[in-house]
């Protein structure tokens, strides 16, 4: 995982995998392992996000003086999700699992948007834009 796309894009897999596990144990109604892997979910996508908009984005700015453009589409999506976030972890707490499905199915479709726009341009700007910063700047990720 030496570019920034191999990098954020396994970690978008690792979140999709954290997210498919929360769906499932939702559907069986075991709402303490719902709590659980929730947290986890959460705990990793909102990690994710901070690598990007902590160190990623920024540098990208800096770089390209692109600070209108790419990145804050995806902070904005970023803070949609989060507000979707918070609606999941309500209906977990009130154990409310159609509402739960309904959130859960836009904020699916929404991260597959999001992630393909990420993958297919955003990462690739970055890897050919930021060039020998990259390891640094994955190094800088890694240790949020």
């Amino acid at each position: 995982m030496n570019t920034i796309s191999s990098f954020l894009t396994h970690d978008h897999r690792v979140c999709d995998e954290l997210f498919a596990n929360l769906e499932n144990a939702v559907a069986s109604m075991d709402w303490e392992e719902a709590e659980n892997q929730f947290d986890k979910f959460s705990t990793d996508l909102l990690h994710h996000f901070e690598m990007e908009e902590k160190v990623m984005f920024p540098t990208f700015e800096d770089v390209t003086g692109m600070r209108q453009g790419p990145t804050m589409v995806m902070v904005i999506e970023h803070n949609q999700m989060r507000q979707l976030l918070n609606s999941l972890k309500e209906d977990i707490s009130k154990k409310d699992k159609n509402h739960f499905f309904g959130v859960s199915e836009s904020l699916m479709m929404l991260m597959q948007q999001h992630n393909m726009k990420e993958e297919q341009m955003l990462y690739k700007m970055a890897d050919s834009h930021l060039g020998t910063l990259v390891p640094q700047i994955i190094d800088s990720m890694k240790a949020l």
